[in-house]
């Protein structure tokens, strides 16, 4: 059906040509004649139900309402600003910052899947099949294999190592940062913590090169001049010698002062790759030997940063991580209290 006030408008523009009876005439036909445009019209209205027009009119009337309120009615949508800003978590300030110092030290980063095979994780790295880290109390194990070999939640980032040194030729120089999984929970460990793990492999590396790349980068890492640093002969599987680092310190207080001081700190354990890793990956350790070292990255931040309980890491609290966080834009104003 036409609209009735367009016909209105139309009937109107019509009747205001009148000049002669002859117009008279035209319009009556075209609009009242049998077959005349009001005529035609009726005979429609006629033909609808009451609920046809009650819906048509009903819903002209709705349009009619909803363009009256588009074009009366506001809503602001925006927010106001807010004066808090987020912030960077320390693990993650840490490894950016141990990425940097060794990226400077001419080290890539290599990555590598949490879930890794028993065999990357513990036999590549020349661990004895009854090693007590192999036992259930110390490692997650997952239901599911790989090529017929169990598969667990890495223990360290060494099985990075493993398949690096699988994929490339020496020369070899690398990190590896990541997460890892050991069964234990207390103040000062945690089920899931990070590591960053070195790893190079030429013909000439030997423990000096590694006790002065260590030294650039703990000297550079807790911002000193001054670092007393000590190597402790020590063991594990997949190096041999063995040693842990010690750094000195000096206690101030409630503050560590690091770097100096007749107190001593365990910070990594390092050493040189044993032949039978290198043995494994295809690497002729007559030709070839390297160094190898690893650190935890909450002790890292827990000794910097003053951090006494490393749970605290993953509490999600975060009036914690706006005391301890970091400003990715530089705002002083950004640390604030526990308040």
């Amino acid at each position: 059906m036409k609209d009735f006030r367009e016909l209105e408008t139309e009937i109107k523009k019509a009747s205001d040509k009148f000049t002669n009876i002859e117009s008279i005439n035209e319009f009556r036909i075209k609009f009242l004649g049998k077959k005349g445009i009001i005529s035609l019209e009726m005979k429609e209205l006629a033909s609808l139900s009451g609920d046809e027009i009650i819906a048509s009119k009903t819903e002209e009337l709705n349009s009619e309402e909803l363009e009256k309120k588009l074009n009366s009615e506001t809503l602001d949508i925006t927010l106001s600003t807010s004066k808090s800003y987020g912030t960077i978590h320390p693990i993650s300030q840490v490894i950016e910052e141990v990425i940097t110092i060794f990226g400077d030290l001419d080290f890539f980063v290599a990555e590598g899947p949490e879930v890794e095979t028993d065999y990357n994780n513990f036999t590549a790295l020349n661990t004895s099949e009854h090693h007590p880290a192999r036992q259930m109390h110390d490692t997650f194990y997952v239901e599911t294999e790989t090529d017929g070999m169990p598969n667990v939640l890495r223990t360290h980032t060494s099985p990075v190592q493993i398949r690096s040194m699988l994929k490339q030729k020496p020369p070899i120089r690398l990190i590896a940062p990541g997460k890892t999984f050991r069964c234990d929970n207390d103040q000062t460990h945690s089920p899931m913590f990070h590591q960053v793990e070195g790893l190079v492999i030429d013909q000439e590396s030997n423990m000096s090169h590694l006790k002065g790349c260590l030294e650039i980068f703990l000297k550079t890492f807790f911002e000193t001049d001054k670092l007393n640093m000590r190597f402790r002969p020590s063991h594990f599987p997949f190096t041999e010698p063995s040693a842990e680092v010690d750094i000195g310190y000096t206690k101030k207080g409630n503050q560590l002062i690091i770097g100096e001081g007749e107190d001593w700190l365990e910070i990594l354990g390092c050493g040189m790759v044993h032949p039978n890793v290198l043995e494994n990956v295809n690497i002729n350790s007559n030709e070839y030997q390297g160094y190898a070292f690893g650190m935890g990255i909450e002790r890292l931040a827990m000794l910097k940063y003053g951090i006494s309980d490393l749970r605290t890491f993953f509490d999600s609290d975060l009036r914690w991580n706006k005391h301890y966080g970091f400003s990715p834009l530089n705002i002083p104003s950004i640390i604030g209290d526990l308040s």
